[in-house]
């Protein structure tokens, strides 16, 4: 199927078992019924199964049949394969997007239209989106007529948009890289790859990949930037305070080097930036040495991991400090997140949604921990962050609570960080107790750590051109599908799961006095509230946990995929666990993607293992959207209970 059909079989699954017409199909998809009925029939090739199947009816549309165990394997096969977006719209609009931020000269919709080859109607569409997502750094796309389309704000801001444009395709492989080939000539690319990676080298610094392709990304940004005579401009005392530093005569011999190819002069101002972006890079595995030895420690790096160790420790009964490797990764990916705050730098996380649903409990702990020091940090700290230390502490839980017994020498290959590297080698020690992983690295040094190294295999997060040893690639958070292909890779049996506590647990602690059928609310604050209220009217909870719910959505949104989103507050405001229930007549705004059912969880977690299951069932749901539909769909608290049972 192309695109547009996956998009639709999609929205189908979200509404089974029951009849859409095809006029509100065309009008979902922007085109006619006749290209509807056209796509219907590659849609019937594409299942082809008895499980499940589209009826059509005259007068009442299309209709798709489909069990529970069969749609909740489909929409997961079709949410991994990334259909949801379709990447020539997603494409159009970062060009766009580029083309407003970078162009000297305004443009208009009837010029973007012809460049484009869309209708207005659809570059109107895209610009509202635009628009939307500049007003997150402080720019606002501006529409005069006569005059055209302009991007009003400072060039600081401008720059930080330039840099997040990978936004619109976060969830691509290699996105920088093939951003950069759109946009850029190979040989400007190439140029200043060699720079950076000479920089490295010099002064022993081991960025992360994406670091890597994101400073390049920024010099290139910077050059034509210059050219256009848009050059940055930094405070008299920020440029001072940057210029007494080592990194800014590294970063200005760097610079020097690009001036000949590029003839183009480097202002001091612009030296300046770079030097912030060098310094608040993300760090790789491995790093932690010559970070020790040539940074100066954060003033508030220390409080930060024992406040977040302590918290953690008491919440899962666990000595983290006894982790060194917790430890190091925690000082040097603390390090940077502390300088991209005093900087007002953010990084873009593109496993964010799926480290919220894979590990929402953790998740939710973290924002918590966090939430009696954000008072000392220059800024609070962000929900792509925060996912960063998720994967940091579920390493270590899963690497102190297992033995292993290692014998094969496995090396692993991650482009995402030093974070993301050691969750991935803790989750395939413990699965896998026979391999010994000796080595985590980045895809550029895999030919140099080879001739030096034994290695038997190799699993990577990215494709890599190596001949030998073999190599499997995997997801950065190992799911089941990926185990399963390991275990074939290793011909080894399937290690048994964990054994769970028998019945729902979200079902032992709602009644129907706590639910709320077919509400109408058009803002999650207002249902937060209501429900949250509910609590407290009934004695499970203090006044001071409806304000704390509040906080809560604030830092972070709970929405966790799968129109489902888990909005609580803190524990200590809990008297008697108790879980209130909200369905929506109509999804609503919620974050970054939209909610029709709402599950306010005022839990006091007095059991880890309760929580740890209760957490796991809201997850699997949000991989099902057959179980929020039949939940949705009920009109009696009675028979919504029923069918909570038998889920």
């Amino acid at each position: 199927m192309n695109s547009i059909q996956t998009k639709i079989l999609l929205f189908l699954l979200m509404h089974p078992n029951q009849y859409i017409l095809v006029q509100k199909l065309a009008n979902e998809f922007d085109c006619s019924e006749k290209t509807i009925r056209n796509h219907m029939k590659q849609i019937e090739n594409y299942l082809h199964t008895e499980a499940a199947s589209i009826i059509r009816k005259p007068g009442y549309g299309v209709f798709l049949h489909i069990d529970n165990e069969e749609a909740s394997k489909l929409y997961k096969e079709l949410s991994e394969s990334n259909p949801i977006k379709e990447l020539d719209e997603e494409a159009r609009k970062l060009h766009m997007a580029y083309k407003l931020l970078m162009e000297d000269k305004t443009l208009t919709m009837k010029g973007l239209s012809s460049t484009f080859f869309v209708s207005n109607k659809i570059i109107k569409r895209e610009l509202d989106s635009i628009a939307s997502w500049l007003k997150g750094f402080h720019l606002t796309l501006s529409s005069k007529q006569k005059i055209g389309l302009t991007i009003e704000g400072s060039e600081k801001d401008k720059r930080a948009a330039l840099a997040r444009l990978l936004a619109f395709q976060k969830d691509e492989e290699e996105t920088n890289s093939l951003m950069m080939e759109k946009l850029f000539s190979k040989q400007e690319i190439s140029i200043i790859r060699n720079a950076l990676e000479k920089f490295q080298n010099n002064h022993q610094l081991y960025y992360a990949d994406e670091t890597v392709e994101g400073l390049i990304l920024h010099i290139l940004f910077t050059i034509k930037r210059i050219k256009l005579s848009k050059s940055i401009h930094l405070s008299k005392e920020e440029l001072t305070n940057l210029q007494n530093k080592k990194e800014y005569q590294w970063t200005k011999e760097m610079l020097a080097e690009l001036e000949k190819p590029f003839v183009i002069h480097f202002p001091e101002h612009e030296i300046a930036y770079l030097t912030l972006h060098i310094l608040s890079g993300r760090l790789r595995y491995g790093s932690t040495a010559s970070v020790s030895q040539q940074d100066e420690t954060h003033p508030l790096l220390h409080h930060v991991m024992d406040t977040l160790t302590r918290k953690l420790g008491s919440l899962y009964d666990i000595d983290f400090h006894t982790d060194k490797d917790l430890k190091a990764g925690l000082e040097t990916h603390l390090q940077t997140t502390l300088k991209r705050l005093d900087y007002g730098f953010d990084v873009p996380n593109p496993m964010l949604d799926d480290i919220k649903k894979m590990y929402p409990y953790l998740f939710d702990q973290l924002v918590f921990a966090l939430e009696d020091i954000q008072e000392t940090l220059p800024a609070s700290i962000p929900e792509e962050e925060i996912a960063f230390l998720v994967l940091h502490f579920q390493a270590s839980i899963e690497r102190l609570s297992s033995q292993k017994q290692r014998q094969k020498n496995i090396l692993i290959v991650c482009h995402m960080g030093m974070g993301m590297s050691q969750l991935l080698r803790t989750k395939i020690e413990r699965q896998f107790p026979a391999v010994h992983v000796i080595g985590s690295i980045s895809k550029s040094d895999v030919t140099s750590y080879l001739k030096q190294h034994e290695v038997d295999c190799i699993i990577s997060t990215t494709s890599i051109s190596v001949e030998k040893p073999p190599s499997i690639v995997v997801s950065p958070l190992l799911e089941e599908k990926d185990t399963e292909r390991l275990q074939q890779f290793f011909r080894r049996p399937k290690e048994t799961s964990e054994k769970k506590q028998e019945g729902s647990v979200l079902l032992q602690y709602t009644s129907p006095f706590l639910l709320f059928l077919n509400q109408e609310s058009n803002h999650r604050y207002k249902i937060i509230e209501q429900l949250a209220r509910t609590l407290h009217d009934k004695g499970y909870v203090q006044k001071e946990y409806i304000e704390s719910c509040i906080q809560r959505e604030r830092s972070a949104s709970t929405n966790i995929g799968g129109l489902l989103a888990i909005p609580h507050g803190s524990p200590e405001y809990v008297n008697q666990s108790s879980i209130a229930i909200a369905t929506l007549k109509e999804p609503i705004e919620w974050g970054t993607g939209k909610v029709n059912m709402v599950c306010l969880l005022g839990m006091r977690y007095n059991n880890q293992a309760e929580a740890k299951q209760l957490f796991e069932e809201l997850s699997s749901w949000s991989e099902s959207p057959a179980i929020i539909d039949s939940l949705t769909k009920e009109q009696d608290v009675m028979s919504f209970l029923s069918t909570l049972k038998n889920i």
